[in-house]
């Protein structure tokens, strides 16, 4: 951990992580006083969750950019597809957002179309996406000092034998027509790190530097920044090495660290935000998946950025700016607005009216039955990252079911292969009662206690993880608890449990070839959620009349 100098900055220490649980692949943006984090979201909505800060120490989250269908379209997504690595850029009074909708990552070829979209404000409202090109993913906007924009993202080689992640290409747009012009220019091929993607340009004192993700999204990852004083390159990669990597001590608390963006404040400091996560173990798994960190940069006097030992710190000595706190939420939603707070994704469909309703029953959440666990088109999920170690869930349902083929209750969700769900179901024999459904692969079974509920008003429920364990528990009354007689393995809902690859295991995670073609990639982390299902397609829904998240710092 670093040691911080007795003089603290103003604003005060950075923590780290500064957006804990699942918010990977930051791209950090400041306009005037604020500062802005657009990070990924891949199957879930609203796309691109966006936060704000005015001291880069307390953040806020504004929700989601690509609120509604015609902004992000994700029906039928597989796992880990949809949102890759957003930009968030800003040019004369304008907001650019851009972003890969992947389609496809699977069986050695790429579908990844990348979109840009525009606002005057932050929140909104967005304006219709525009199609630039498919070449890549992990776009971004540069904006040079002459008024000219540029596109960049990597460049995918589906070719057998060739290297997948070919390089970064460079494109100009044209604003005002909102299109693409001229060649497109490879500029960057990358280091022996391999992986090349995740690119982001800035200039400074007369170089354009190009910060890059490298290493593959796992132990290996780093961030590479590399400087050309011309755009279209050649750039010279940094003679030290990359700026930041976890790879050489596995014993730091954050892991996996890369996929970097900068930020300068008026005063001159500047600032690195980048991905990290922090397994249970040494290198063991990390079910709260990829999340955001911050580091402070100086420049060396060659004129490169650097990160104190190039390593990630848990924490850091803050800017010279006043501390401006935000409200905290309040640990339990009564669901007494007609929108979702912010800290509250669905799953593959956006939350509207024709399945999700916080106005028909007031102050309650009624949640319509969607598709089978393992559909991918219409899920009735209503889910919130898991953003601490040790924490819990709770919630109060009201459900009404005489089929087997309809269940609702509370999930520990991580992707349509891998989740555990405290469900209540009905039997002929015994009418609705309460089991633990558990997922591991896909091959799912039942555990634990059953629990008759035929003729109870409500059903409380609670799921409480403590590291790689998961407990759930269920109560009439929400004062006398009863535990569902299981020990579930919380650590099949992180990044390294899921990856499924066909062929051989061994070689690298993220390198086509190295280890068979990828069926599955995970990117995202655990959520705990709210869950119905109607697999008879007659109609069904569950009110939720609260839902509470919390950590647990003594016995959950």
């Amino acid at each position: 951990m670093t040691t911080l100098p007795a003089s603290a900055a103003t604003s005060g220490t950075i923590t780290n992580p500064v957006l804990p649980g699942f918010h990977p692949d930051p791209s950090i943006l400041r306009v005037g006083d604020d500062y802005y984090l657009a990070t990924s979201t891949f199957e879930w909505c609203p796309g691109v969750v966006l936060h704000h800060s005015r001291d880069l120490v307390r953040w806020r989250p504004l929700g989601g950019a690509l609120t509604e269908e015609r902004l992000l379209d994700l029906t039928g997504r597989r796992d880990s597809a949809g949102v890759w690595a957003p930009c968030l850029s800003h040019k004369d009074g304008l907001f650019y957002l851009i972003f890969t909708n992947v389609e496809n990552y699977a069986g050695g070829f790429w579908d990844t179309p990348n979109l840009v979209t525009t606002a005057r404000e932050v929140t909104g409202p967005w304006s219709d996406p525009v199609p630039l090109h498919s070449k890549g993913f992990d776009p971004s906007v540069f904006h040079d000092e002459d008024g000219r924009s540029w596109v960049l993202s990597n460049l995918n080689d589906w070719r057998p034998g060739r290297n997948a992640f070919g390089g970064i290409v460079l494109q100009e747009l044209d604003t005002d027509a909102m299109r693409l012009v001229g060649e497109a220019r490879l500029i960057f091929t990358g280091t022996e790190a391999g992986v090349t993607e995740g690119s982001h340009l800035y200039r400074r004192d007369g170089w354009y530097y190009l910060v890059t993700a490298e290493g593959g999204t796992t132990w290996d990852h780093q961030v590479t920044v590399a400087r050309s004083r011309r755009i279209e390159g050649p750039y010279e990669p940094d003679p030290a090495g990359p700026t930041l990597t976890s790879r050489p001590d596995p014993s730091l608390t954050l892991q996996k660290a890369g996929h970097g963006s900068l930020v300068r404040t008026p005063g001159g400091e500047w600032f690195l935000a980048h991905l990290a996560s922090r397994p249970l173990t040494e290198r063991g798994r990390c079910v709260l998946g990829r999340e955001t960190a911050l580091q402070r940069v100086d420049w060396s006097p060659e004129g490169w950025p650097r990160v104190a030992g190039a390593v990630p710190h848990e924490e850091v000595r803050g800017p010279d700016l006043e501390p401006h706190p935000w409200p905290e939420p309040p640990e339990v939603d009564g669901f007494d607005a007609d929108v979702l707070r912010p800290e509250w994704s669905t799953l593959r469909r956006h939350a509207a009216g024709d399945w999700l309703s916080l106005t028909e029953r007031p102050g309650h959440l009624r949640v319509r039955g969607g598709q089978s666990p393992a559909g991918t088109r219409s899920p009735s999920l209503v889910a919130r990252r898991v953003q601490h170690e040790r924490c819990a869930m709770e919630t109060v349902m009201e459900f009404r079911t005489r089929t087997f083929q309809q269940m609702a209750g509370l999930t520990a969700y991580y992707n349509t292969r891998h989740w555990h769900y405290l469900r209540v179901g009905f039997d002929e024999e015994e009418g609705l009662f309460a089991r633990v459904l558990t997922c591991d692969r896909g091959r799912f079974r039942e555990v634990g206690h059953r629990i008759v509920v035929e003729g109870w008003e409500r059903c409380h429920m609670r799921a409480a993880i403590d590291g790689a364990e998961l407990r759930f528990a269920l109560s009439r009354d929400g004062v006398l608890w009863t535990d569902m007689g299981v020990v579930l393995d919380a650590g099949i809902l992180s990044d390294d449990h899921v990856a499924e690859r066909e062929g051989a295991g061994g070689g690298h995670p993220d390198r086509e070839g190295d280890a068979g073609l990828v069926r599955a990639w995970g990117f995202t982390g655990a959520f705990l959620g709210l869950w119905v299902h109607d697999l008879a397609g007659t109609g069904c829904h569950a009110d939720f009349d609260h839902a509470s998240y919390r950590e647990v710092t003594g016995t959950p």
